[in-house]
């Protein structure tokens, strides 16, 4: 069989890395698009001889053509995963309209972007799978993060739109929307503030932040034959966090 090629944004850490890994470690060729050379190099060596890395700023977003198309000659992009985004944690009568719009940017318009050339991609060669990372900001409120919460509710809403009109052409589109995980970043942030760990956790049936490689088991599942009737749908991977009392 034709190894299959997956496209990780983001994937050079975090969720993104163990998505990119997770999908290495199952024989696809995965290309990691990250921003920074060094550090997404590490990352694909890391994870083995099926990590290619690809630096590029998502940002960018008159460059993701031409990006998308160097990938293509490889073969068919089978897999996409839309994982890169960025988050500002402020009060929402501080949030300028720069800083409004530079979310909105990275994690709204790339993701469209990058998934619109894609698209182009696998209508070519029968189909493929999408898989867009949504969040628990677009379950239900969380203070301070306004920007991020609206990209990510448009990240949902964009998953059915997309599983709907691209259904007629094999291509599933599905979202993980994690809940909180232990990373680094979500370390750093729940370790200084004990109190809103409390929150996170009291509110978590399951008791316990998730692990990196919990997405990437959910990202995997869409991305395979296992859920070949299933498209279009949200699913949460986050111990209960969002049904939680």
């Amino acid at each position: 069989m034709k190894q299959k090629i997956a496209v990780v944004t983001g994937g050079n850490s975090g969720l993104g890395y163990a998505t990119a890994k997770k999908l290495c470690d199952h024989g696809i060729k995965t290309y990691i698009i990250g921003r920074t050379k060094e550090k997404t190099e590490e990352a694909c060596a890391e994870i083995g001889v099926n990590a290619l890395p690809v630096i590029f700023d998502l940002n960018n977003l008159e460059g993701i053509p031409a990006i998308i198309a160097q990938i293509a000659k490889e073969g068919n992009i089978d897999i996409l995963v839309n994982n890169a985004g960025i988050n500002a944690k402020k009060e929402l009568i501080d949030v300028t309209d720069e800083e409004f719009d530079a979310i909105i940017h990275t994690n709204i318009k790339s993701v469209f972007s990058i998934t619109r050339e894609v698209v182009k991609i696998m209508k070519n060669h029968g189909g493929g799978n999408i898989v867009n990372i949504s969040s628990m900001a677009s379950q239900y409120g969380i203070p301070k993060v306004i920007a991020y919460t609206a990209s990510k509710g448009a990240i949902e809403a964009m998953t059915r739109a997309m599983a709907v009109e691209l259904a007629q052409y094999g291509i599933r589109v599905n979202c993980v929307a994690p809940g909180f995980i232990k990373t680094k970043m979500s370390a750093k942030a729940l370790d200084n503030d004990p109190e809103r760990k409390n929150k996170v956790l009291s509110r978590t049936p399951m008791g316990i932040l998730g692990d990196p490689s919990d997405i990437g088991d959910a990202v995997y599942y869409f991305a395979s034959a296992e859920s070949k009737f299933v498209t279009g749908t949200i699913l949460p991977v986050d111990g209960g966090n969002s049904i939680g009392f």
